[in-house]
């Protein structure tokens, strides 16, 4: 099994690469945001707080992770329709591969994804940064990770009643950017109204805000394990959900 995963996770990185304008807007977009946002003189790159809203005081490393986080899972969105709709996955099923086994293929290539573009932002940004502040890059790194396997499960579940590989990448971008105002990032959520409140706390992206922050802060991870708490439940919770929807067909 673990064979047949890792066969054919390279396989899925492989077909990425091939994709040269699929591969620049998932690293390339981002990074190049990063750079650009960060040369202007009202945004810097420091350490951001709750307390206050705005782009400048919520940090650019937390709100390019999201976009990259947010990509991939777009990306994820597109390729299971098109695998569903193509028959890909019906073919797939006649193999020893179990269900479990492709999806998991599929997540392992978003993480690692997620991991080498960040890793480029900090790379391509690294003089942007303030003297003196050490960047907790492997940290910050890991956050990512946790923050976008619980993201991913929101993507299962639009990508299982998602109708067509043709409109799986428009309505996978109009649902999830905009969950990016309602995450605490530009906007506390007590500032919010009760009802975008009650949809901001049962949100992956609310508790990826208060981590990937925390830990740029320098925060320690006990002072965390809430936010990690959060989302594992709701990654299992959206998997569950997917996993009782999602046909293949």
């Amino acid at each position: 099994m673990l064979r047949g995963l890792w066969k054919l996770t390279w396989i899925e990185i492989k077909v990425f690469l091939r994709e040269p304008m699929g591969a620049f807007g998932t690293i390339g977009v981002p990074v190049v945001i990063f750079i650009a946002l960060s040369r202007i003189p009202n945004l810097k790159i420091g350490a951001p707080s709750l307390a206050s809203s705005g782009l400048s005081s919520a940090g650019l490393p937390v709100l390019v992770s999201l976009l990259i986080s947010v990509s991939a899972v777009i990306s994820l969105i597109t390729i299971i329709s098109i695998y569903r709709e193509g028959g890909i996955l019906k073919r797939l099923r006649a193999t020893p591969l179990r269900p479990q086994t492709i999806l998991t293929a599929h997540v392992i290539v978003k993480l690692v994804l997620s991991a080498v573009t960040l890793i480029f932002m900090f790379l391509a940004g690294k003089r942007y940064f303030p003297p003196g502040v050490p960047v907790p890059w492997f940290s910050f790194t890991i956050a990512l990770l946790i923050s976008t396997l619980s993201i991913l499960s929101i993507g299962f579940v639009i990508a299982s009643i998602v109708p067509t590989a043709r409109f799986a990448q428009p309505i996978g971008a109009v649902i999830l950017y905009p969950m990016i105002a309602l995450s605490g990032l530009f906007v506390h959520i007590s500032a919010l109204p009760p009802a975008l409140r009650a949809v901001a706390r049962v949100l992956p992206l609310t508790y990826a805000v208060r981590l990937l922050e925390g830990i740029w802060n320098g925060d320690r991870w006990l002072a965390h394990l809430s936010d990690v708490a959060a989302l594992a439940v709701l990654f299992l919770l959206f998997t569950a959900l997917s996993a009782k929807v999602f046909r293949w067909q």
